[in-house]
């Protein structure tokens, strides 16, 4: 096996956990307690629906599979700051939390304006080029896990499939 395999377990008590098995059998693991219990499960499921959809394979979890630690994405940043493949993916995902928050769907257009301040602040050369296409295939998977971890009874874990840097991701 050669994929990261990514385990979200819904606790009864409303918090949640995610670990990942990388293929070389290490693990990295993190609980997700009160608020964070119920806004990262749906934040973790947005990074794999981006990063799947879109074939970012150094984003979140393709970082992970090379073998960064959950707790190495933040303060004080042990790796150094994240790829410049990794920023899109968080901005792609930011863009679309901030969007389910707002319950509202914004158009490519609309994402391209809030990609070129972002990128411009972060001093990245490439542009972020997202159709509406992408947009919907993205949502579109976004919205299949959100019913799959909203199905998932209390103490069960939802499970993934991710493929290592340089081979793409994969679904579920």
């Amino acid at each position: 096996m050669n994929d990261l395999l990514i385990r979200i377990k819904k606790k009864s008590d409303g918090s949640a956990a995610l670990s990942c098995l990388r293929p070389d059998g290490s693990v990295t693991w993190q609980r997700q307690n009160g608020q964070q219990g119920r806004f990262f499960p749906l934040h973790d499921l947005t990074h794999y629906a981006v990063e799947a959809v879109l074939g970012h394979a150094r984003g979140f979890y393709g970082l992970v599979a090379e073998g960064w630690d959950l707790a190495d994405f933040g303060n004080p940043w042990p790796r150094g700051p994240l790829p410049p493949e990794a920023l899109v993916s968080e901005f792609i995902v930011g863009f679309l939390d901030r969007e389910r928050g707002a319950g509202v769907e914004w158009s490519a257009a609309e994402f391209g304006g809030a990609a070129a301040t972002y990128f411009v602040q972060h001093g990245l050369d490439a542009a972020c080029v997202v159709t509406d296409d992408d947009l919907r295939h993205v949502r579109d998977k976004r919205r299949e896990l959100f019913a799959q971890w909203a199905a998932l009874p209390a103490g069960e874990t939802l499970e993934l499939r991710f493929s290592g840097p340089g081979r793409g991701p994969t679904s579920a």
